[in-house]
């Protein structure tokens, strides 16, 4: 049998082997580790010449974890491009450029598919009948331009397919001029789609068309002699011109059109996109990135452009790019004409004029945002590092604190007894170890006993990490949360609570892990063996670290409580009605979402239903009415 040295050096010369034996040719290649994992995927025009690339100047950290090639050879870049964007959404790999958070993106939804439409902020974008715009970089951009929408634009924000509230008379917006009340009848179906379709020329960047719209409305109404209704009008235009005004691009020839800086440093980066409609500034939106395979400016442009537009709803007809882009704007051009569909997109290499000079102005925003944020990130590790230093010197610790995990108990009158573990590394929440547990013991109380319950929980722990400690960290049995060794436990409560702890904890004491306790009331800090708290000021970083954790716990265990809860509440509801089997509790639950609607739906609503009898509908309804 050969040594571990033998071995690596078979897989080195396995791996050059198949690296000679790559296609010269387009297409897309996908590097796994050793677990079979997928670690990078990317597209060339030589698959071969590529891939050589980075294993003699890439980044060694990738290339070592290397095991084997796949590759998809295709007719054209675009090709490639395409089917590298359907591998990133299918393997998410570890090496590739991510949008931060790319998974929650807001967007702006109009209801078009009600008779009187909702403008209204969301995250989803897949019901038909709905329009969807952005994706934005923010939620703060989609509500403040929803709070810009509602001065402009009236339409209603109650939620549901129709509009209005039980008491049948206008609510607040009214009042204050952010709806028509279709309600009640004071602005009918027309009047109101109208407002409706000014909202979506406005998120589309038809401004010209807003404009024009507005003035000849005033100009309809006043000849009419409606001059209340053309005072509403002409107040609208003169809003709408005054903020065009200042969005206005001085002397600008850009027309319709996206201009996209990059700035790359390192494992991070930042794109700025310019949204100009008609001649004005409609968004700049500003994404971080996540690049640690560290790819140059042209790799990290490719695929943020890809990634964002493939997100997108709506793509404009013209994309400018910099000039080191020049080689990929063929291949970008077909790939999202394809999204774009029927109509072409052009991809544009700005060399002067107003697009150049505005492009330029985007890539010094992404440097001065990559900057700033480097900044920020700086100056939050250097306020964790001062906390985790003051509470080792605190608790005399020898070692900073890096791993510190935090317990809490819920209940509501002993049912549903639940118990949370969240965890924090080097001073900020590591949400992939958080834990959850259920309380197993009967106490033997006739309420709740948290003490026990914390004693049980703690227990748990320790059985867990002795059961997963030994194991490889490549077994797939290992849980890497419970394997490992924190360097100090936080209990929600005081000296009771931490008592029933350290009866449990005494394996983790013996291996030097420091166990505390906080109480609520006075945020004192309690130590084993000790009647006294320690003297941690309130409102020191250490302490406020602490309550960090200890708020975190109880958050969880609470959102975990109300889950359990609230599923057994529906549960007992829903198997105690006449007519009511597992597959129609099914399609009720299926249909409205979550059980809260469910429970609080209105008779139409019910019968509403696809597949559920009208009579049915009815009686489910009076059997939810007489048990509240």
């Amino acid at each position: 049998m050969g040594s571990p040295a033998d071995t690596s050096d078979d897989s080195g010369r396995r791996i050059v082997a198949e690296r000679k034996a790559l296609p010269d040719a387009p297409g897309v290649y996908i590097f796994r580790d050793r677990d079979d994992q997928v670690i990078y995927v990317g597209k060339a025009v030589s698959i071969r010449k590529r891939v050589a690339s980075h294993f003699s100047g890439g980044n060694a950290e990738m290339t070592s974890l290397v095991d084997r090639f796949e590759f998809l050879v295709t007719e054209s870049e675009s090709e490639a491009l395409i089917a590298e964007q359907n591998f990133v959404k299918r393997y998410r790999p570890r090496f590739n450029i991510k949008l931060r958070d790319d998974k929650s993106y807001p967007y702006v939804a109009v209801s078009l598919d009600e008779e009187y439409p909702r403008v209204y902020f969301t995250r989803e974008r897949h019901r038909p009948g709905r329009a969807y715009f952005g994706p934005f970089s923010s939620a703060r951009r989609v509500r403040d331009t929803l709070d810009l929408l509602g001065k402009l634009f009236q339409y209603r924000t109650c939620e549901g397919v129709e509009p209005g509230r039980r008491s049948g008379s206008p609510c607040l917006d009214y009042y204050i001029k952010r709806c028509g009340a279709p309600c009640v009848g004071y602005i009918d179906r027309q009047a109101y789609r109208a407002n409706i379709d000014a909202v979506v020329d406005f998120l589309s960047g038809r401004y010209d068309q807003i404009e024009s719209d507005l003035e000849s409305q005033m100009e309809t109404a006043a000849r009419s002699q409606d001059f209340e209704t053309a005072a509403l009008f002409r107040d609208r235009l003169a809003s709408v011109r005054s903020l065009f005004e200042r969005q206005r691009i001085t002397g600008s020839k850009v027309g319709t059109a996206d201009l996209i800086g990059v700035a790359a440093e390192g494992a991070d980066a930042n794109a700025q996109v310019f949204q100009v409609r008609d001649g004005i500034l409609a968004e700049r939106q500003s994404f971080y990135l996540e690049n640690p395979a560290e790819r140059g400016l042209e790799e990290v442009t490719a695929e943020f452009i890809e990634q964002f537009y493939a997100a997108s709803p709506a793509i404009p007809k013209l994309i400018v790019v910099g000039p080191y882009m020049a080689g990929l704007v063929e291949p970008l051009q077909q790939f999202l004409s394809e999204k774009r569909s029927p109509s072409k997109v052009e991809v544009r290499v700005a060399e002067r004029g107003d697009r150049r000079r505005l492009r330029e102005l985007a890539e010094r925003n992404a440097h001065l945002a990559l900057d700033q944020d480097r900044l920020r990130t700086e100056h939050r590790r250097q306020r964790r590092v001062e906390s985790l230093s003051s509470l080792a010197d605190t608790l005399g610790m020898t070692e900073l604190p890096i791993r510190i995990e935090g317990f809490d108990i819920s209940n509501l009158g002993g049912q549903h007894t639940v118990a949370s573990m969240v965890v924090f590394e080097g001073g900020a929440p590591k949400k992939s170890d958080y834990r959850r547990f259920r309380i197993r013991e009967d106490t033997g109380h006739s309420g709740p006993d948290d003490f026990a319950s914390m004693e049980e929980i703690l227990g748990r722990r320790i059985t867990r990490y002795r059961e997963q400690a030994d194991l490889s960290p490549h077994d797939s049995g290992r849980d890497d949360s419970f394997a490992a060794l924190p360097s100090l436990i936080l209990i929600d409560g005081g000296k009771g609570q931490l008592a029933a702890g350290v009866r449990a904890l005494g394996e983790f004491i013996d291996l030097g892990v420091t166990v505390i306790g906080l109480a609520k009331r006075l945020e004192q800090v309690y130590r084993p063996g000790s009647a006294e708290p320690i003297d941690l000021p309130a409102d020191s970083e250490a302490s406020l670290l602490l309550q960090r954790v200890r708020d975190e716990a109880h958050r969880f265990a609470i959102e975990h409580h109300r889950g359990r809860r609230g599923r057994a509440m529906t549960e007992s509801a829903l198997d105690g009605l006449r007519g009511v089997g597992p597959a129609r509790k099914r399609l009720l639950l299926n249909h409205f979402g979550s059980p809260d609607r469910m429970l609080g739906a209105s008779r139409e609503e019910i019968e509403a239903v696809p597949g559920l009898p009208g009579k049915v509908a009815r009686e489910i309804h009076e059997q939810l009415n007489r048990i509240g």
